[in-house]
């Protein structure tokens, strides 16, 4: 009996293959040839299920998506059951700073798409700027959070610190990149604005850890 094939991961797994190889070496610079030889198939193959180019980068945006959301996840996981606004801020924004392989290329194709779309005009048409305001938003809800338990600055705007924040991460993950600043050095400078937003937090954490 013939194995069943599970298309899904099939997808995956050429999606992986793709972010493999343009982490190597560019985004644009990948064709679908490349992309089969990175996962060990055929072109053929890789066109069934993708056909175009076009769409295996609207899907491996997708993946490449998943596999931040999930790098969060275990950075969550591991601050414990609770760990509270600015620890899942912190999280997020650390993430996304390509501070080891996984985090460099995630970085790397992730801005690619980025001026991708500007020019390309399919990109373009995907909601590819849903995901920055997604991020925008939660920033936002955990810092109203934050200032509504008296963790946080309540005279700051939460959007607009969500903003700046976000911002910030941006170019500090690509002065990383192209060897301005240590990570390290951007850690810090992160930690030092959420120190800036989050003082009470910080006041009350050091008040409870004395006694």
């Amino acid at each position: 009996m013939p194995k069943r094939v599970d298309h899904e991961e099939r997808r995956a797994q050429i999606a992986e293959a793709l972010i493999q190889v343009a982490g190597r070496r560019g985004l644009h610079a990948v064709g679908m040839r490349d992309v089969a030889a990175e996962a060990g198939v055929s072109l053929r193959l890789v066109q069934y299920y993708f056909e175009t180019k076009e769409k295996l980068l609207f899907y491996g945006l997708r993946h490449l998506t998943g596999r931040f959301t999930a790098r969060v996840g275990a950075r969550l996981a591991a601050a414990g059951p609770d760990p509270g606004p600015r620890a899942t801020v912190e999280a997020l924004l650390s993430a996304s700073l390509p501070t080891d392989e996984e985090s460099r290329t995630f970085h790397l194709l992730y801005s690619s798409y980025a001026i991708l779309s500007v020019t390309d005009e399919a990109l373009a048409a995907q909601p590819f700027i849903d995901n920055p305001v997604a991020a925008e938003n939660a920033l936002t809800g955990l810092l109203e959070q934050a200032q509504g338990t008296g963790l946080a600055d309540p005279d700051a705007d939460a959007r607009t610190e969500a903003i700046s924040l976000l911002a910030m991460a941006a170019t500090l993950g690509t002065s990383i990149l192209v060897g301005q600043r240590s990570p390290e050095s951007a850690s810090a400078v992160l930690r030092h604005h959420l120190d800036r937003i989050f003082t009470t937090a910080d006041a009350s954490e050091r008040g409870a850890g004395s006694n």
